[in-house]
């Protein structure tokens, strides 16, 4: 009995070191970072999805209730909102003054990491899930980006772009497809991270996709 109840009170030790790292991560990107975060919906331990959809592609790592639009850098909302919910993945509401990102499948991703550490460029934070890296960039405008990209001759269809209106989740949420971490960690420190300009790694990433054959969508 003593032992049942000693591996018991680790588990529950475990859950509970889990649950105050996720607020205190949301607290850091809302309050300290300005980093609009909202809660997303949390997926069940076979990995499905806690929204409607029984076909949710993105299980666990996307906003429904709330909304995108709730998301916030309001303290006292961020910590009720993990209170009640303290397991819920992360989620950053991408554009504005929060951080883009540029994501692409982990084996391209890796490639053009090594691409723009050769050159030299200096990288800010990569969150890293299962199967896709995002980089994150400095926020981009809609024109800026088509400017961007009309200019080159193909764009690999598995390349996204998460700007004013989109999300990535953050780490160290849990979802549907495994947990999200970061490949390339902030710097520690209050400050919110430096991030490079979009144009800086479009280059290297699509020349990384179109090495690696990479055309078709992925998750």
């Amino acid at each position: 009995m003593r032992e049942i109840l000693g591996k018991r009170r680790r588990l529950l030790s475990r859950r509970n070191d889990g649950r105050r790292e996720l607020i205190s991560a949301a607290l850091t990107f809302a309050s300290e970072w300005q980093w609009p975060v909202l809660p997303g919906v949390t997926a069940d331990p076979q990995g499905r999805c806690g929204c409607p959809d029984p076909e949710c592609t993105v299980p666990g790592a996307h906003p429904f209730d709330p909304g995108l639009l709730a998301a916030t850098t309001d303290e006292r909302m961020v910590r009720w909102w993990w209170a009640n919910r303290p397991t819920a993945p992360i989620v950053l509401a991408t554009g504005g003054t929060a951080p883009c990102a540029v994501s692409l499948p982990v084996p391209a991703a890796a490639r053009a990491l090594d691409a723009l550490d050769r050159n030299g460029m200096r990288l800010g934070p990569v969150v890293a899930s299962r199967t896709r890296w995002a980089l994150l960039v400095r926020p981009y405008s809609m024109e800026q980006l088509g400017e961007l990209l009309y200019a080159k001759d193909f764009v690999p269809g598995s390349l996204r772009f998460h700007g004013e209106g989109g999300y990535i989740a953050l780490p160290p949420s849990a979802t549907g497809q495994g947990d999200i971490t970061w490949e390339r960690a902030p710097l520690p420190g209050s400050a919110s991270p430096w991030v490079p300009d979009v144009e800086a790694v479009v280059d290297a990433v699509v020349e990384a996709l179109t090495r690696t054959g990479v055309s078709a969508p992925e998750l």
